[in-house]
């Protein structure tokens, strides 16, 4: 089949690349010539594991194209995915002004019938927007054309995308009842097929009930990490274990063990915004989602608590203290570094008069960019900053280290090396990669998340 993606960020290169392994046409579409010229000359944008392995292997065999020709993009393809960003407004709200634009030059160029699928995330109702859209460039051209605008929300984790995309556990299609929605339907139907030989992963319904479902979906998982937290933070209080705690409610099988993991917060670009952009869908209709708004409370304190229990102990006044900080990436296997945790604690801590020594085993470069533009007008404290080649070179003379984002690589370290290296064995784990009682044992000073049991007589 042909297909068209229109944007090459996270979702549609992902997207694009895997549709290209089962053998589609695939014409990629951005409009930043820069990121155009990146792909055609082997480079990828973004970290995803195994991305670039595909990406390579799909423009080798002419599967896979990349290109900011507009006309060109809509006439290859019979299937319009729109994966463009959606940022958050001032409001909360998602920007649709990205999705809308594309719409538009679909409407622009279109001269016969197409499918237009909204596989960015956007809040209820975009899809009559994007139809509004198309239809008003038709009449601009006075063009009759027929299409059908499909929600088709994508459920990827970062880190872990291209094998989300490949081995599905749902697929949601949402299309109208008219004979072009029918007739959608049946493109899609087509298209999807390879996921559904062995069984039957995709949920039909309509498109508001798709839209809603990718909100409602990271607004549940938003839900359980901030709880998680929110007991963590009474654990330390109370002189329980998050751990012992998680694994006894996670063994409820109405429960489970998925997202249950205390530590520093959630960041990234879809829980932060989605969580947000719902909350103003809700105020939209008279709406106050209490629950909702409890969560992003509760996960921008928790930030925070990594911050608090590293002043607890040294003081508020952090002049002269050194710290190693493990992590910047807002989770594994990406360099992603919106609504990192890593970002709001190194602002306490260079705040507080403290130099910092950072590490990331992928996110080094997009940190610098990053923390560049965190401490704009502030060179004085971005040079207390020291960007490290190693997790080693970030403890070297350091009061102690913080954990913020749990690699693989930092699992298992060599903690006599540790020891040598720290000016004092004191380590703040926001992630609880560590056991307390281990720690203690090899002669650490431990602080994780909610795992401060108190000793009992």
């Amino acid at each position: 089949m042909k297909i068209t993606i229109i944007g090459t960020g996270y979702v549609g290169l992902v997207t694009g690349a895997c549709l290209a392994e089962l053998g589609n046409q695939v014409f990629c579409l951005d409009v930043d010539q820069t990121k155009i010229d990146i792909l055609n000359n082997g480079g990828i944008p973004i970290h995803e594991p195994g991305l670039a392995e595909l990406v390579a292997r799909n423009r080798a065999a002419k599967r896979l194209i990349f290109s900011t020709d507009i006309a060109a993009s809509v006439a290859h393809g019979d299937i319009q995915f729109i994966a463009v960003g959606t940022p958050p407004d001032e409001d909360g709200s998602a920007d649709l002004q990205y999705v809308v634009a594309a719409a538009r030059n679909i409407g622009r160029h279109m001269t016969g019938f197409k499918v237009v699928v909204d596989k960015s995330t956007v809040p209820v109702g975009t899809a009559d927007k994007v139809s509004a859209a198309i239809n008003t460039a038709l009449q601009e051209r006075d063009v009759q054309a027929s299409f059908s605008v499909v929600s088709n929300p994508e459920f990827l984790k970062e880190g872990a995308a291209v094998e989300d995309f490949m081995r599905p556990d749902r697929i949601v299609i949402g299309c109208d009842g008219t004979p072009a929605g029918l007739q959608a339907q049946a493109q899609m139907k087509k298209l999807y097929a390879p996921f559904n030989r062995h069984h039957e992963r995709t949920l039909w319904m309509d498109v508001r009930s798709a839209e809603f479902t990718k909100y409602a979906a990271n607004a549940m998982l938003a839900t359980r990490i901030s709880f998680m937290n929110e007991m963590a933070n009474l654990a330390d209080r109370v002189g329980a274990d998050i751990e012992a705690v998680r694994q006894g409610i996670g063994s409820d099988p109405r429960i489970g063990y998925s997202f249950l993991y205390a530590g520093c917060g959630y960041g990234g670009s879809c829980f932060p915004k989605d969580v947000q952009a719902l909350e103003r869908t809700a105020r939209e209709y008279d709406q106050d989602l209490l629950i909702l708004r409890a969560v992003e409370a509760v996960n921008n304190n928790q930030k925070y608590v990594l911050g608090k229990k590293i002043v607890a102990r040294f003081g508020a006044d952090l002049t002269g203290k050194s710290f190693a900080l493990w992590g910047l990436a807002f989770k594994p296997n990406t360099d992603d570094m919106r609504e990192a945790s890593a970002r709001v604690l190194l602002g306490e801590l260079i705040g507080r008069g403290a130099s910092v020594a950072v590490y990331d085993p992928v996110a080094m470069p997009e940190a610098k960019r990053v923390l560049a533009l965190d401490f704009a007008g502030k060179p004085e404290q971005l040079a207390r900053i020291r960007f490290c080649d190693s997790a080693l070179e970030a403890l070297e003379g350091a009061d102690a280290l913080a954990i913020v984002t749990e690699w693989k690589t930092f699992r298992s370290p060599d903690f006599e090396q540790l020891k040598q290296l720290l000016k004092s064995p004191v380590i703040f784990d926001g992630r609880n990669l560590y056991e307390p009682q281990v720690m203690s044992d090899a002669g650490f000073e431990y602080h994780g998340i909610g795992r401060s049991v108190l000793t009992r007589a």
